[in-house]
């Protein structure tokens, strides 16, 4: 039988909710806290185990947070043309403002 991901489960910690959502963020926790952290079914007091939580995090397409890149380790993020890219497109009254907070922070 496949769980419902609408499911009510109570997750250790942060209360009631969906299970696809509990799951979600199950693993966006470090995995330290992830192993002390335990799922709940609200219909009959069942714990999810550790294997099907990954099963189901996997079916459904859910990542953990060991698996998403952190953006400080991502290579030529090319810096100078984001920020070129982001003056180019704002507001000149903006870039006023900005420029005298520049010159006022500068100056103390």
């Amino acid at each position: 039988m496949t769980p419902d991901p609408e499911e009510s489960v109570r997750l250790q910690g942060y209360g009631e909710m969906t299970l696809r959502t509990a799951i979600a963020t199950l693993m966006a926790l470090a995995p330290r806290d992830r192993s002390e952290a335990a799922i709940f079914r609200v219909r009959d007091g069942s714990q999810l185990a550790g294997r099907e939580i990954a099963e189901l995090a996997s079916d459904w397409g859910i990542e953990s947070a060991t698996e998403i890149r952190s953006p400080s380790i991502v290579p030529d993020q090319h810096w100078p043309d984001i920020v070129r890219g982001m003056v180019r497109e704002a507001p000149l009254p903006s870039l006023l403002v900005a420029f005298l907070l520049g010159v006022l922070v500068a100056r103390r």
